[in-house]
């Protein structure tokens, strides 16, 4: 069970607990809507029709680099409900400005009497910060020029380090068809369609 915080049960961390997040890299990221809601658009003959909320996606993501220069991008797809990305580290200083920003903890594994090095607080050069300032931005520009929508995003984001150039061609390959598979993928929710 999760530990508790101020009496509140504490959700574990989806992040790997011994990776520093900062580190030079490739990075597969899924960001889904609030409780997946199709906030970005359609499918329509196997392709994404982009919704106004959809096109603001698309452009703030293309604005990353723009705002974290040691972040280059790669694949990329706005789904109705959710997107799909490949961030690619590259800072050739990441260990001297990024480092000292980590604080390394030792706790527990549960069921084990393993410790591990766990990385808190991991500074404004992270994939956490890169995505968290993705997120900021577009819901800033949807409730600025979408009144009366409800968006948002779910709290949390999926990432998966990249590690060879195998799984990088897959991954690659999984995001171009992501359209052309729509009606066979666990995030078609069909029930929750708000087209805006």
């Amino acid at each position: 069970m999760s530990d508790k915080f101020r009496n509140k049960y504490r959700i574990p961390s989806t992040r790997l607990q011994n990776w520093d997040y900062s580190s030079n890299g490739y990075y597969f990221i899924t960001i889904c809507t609030k409780e997946r809601k199709h906030n970005f658009g359609e499918i329509v003959d196997y392709k994404m029709k982009l919704s106004r909320i959809g096109e603001i996606a698309y452009k703030y993501w293309f604005e990353i680099p723009n705002h974290f220069s040691f972040v280059e991008l790669d694949e990329f797809v706005v789904m109705p409900n959710h997107v799909h990305g490949i961030l690619i580290i590259n800072n050739v200083f990441s260990h001297v400005e990024t480092r000292h920003c980590l604080v390394s903890t030792t706790m527990n594994v549960t069921n084990t009497n393993k410790k591990i090095n766990r990385f808190q607080n991991q500074g404004k050069h992270t994939i956490s910060s890169i995505i968290g300032s993705y997120k900021s931005i577009c819901t800033k520009i949807v409730n600025k020029t979408q009144k009366n929508t409800l968006f948002g995003w779910q709290l949390r984001f999926y990432d998966h380090i990249i590690r060879n150039e195998y799984s990088l061609s897959k991954i690659r390959q999984y995001i171009r068809d992501n359209p052309l598979n729509w009606d066979n993928d666990r995030n078609n929710l069909q029930d929750d369609l708000e087209y805006k």
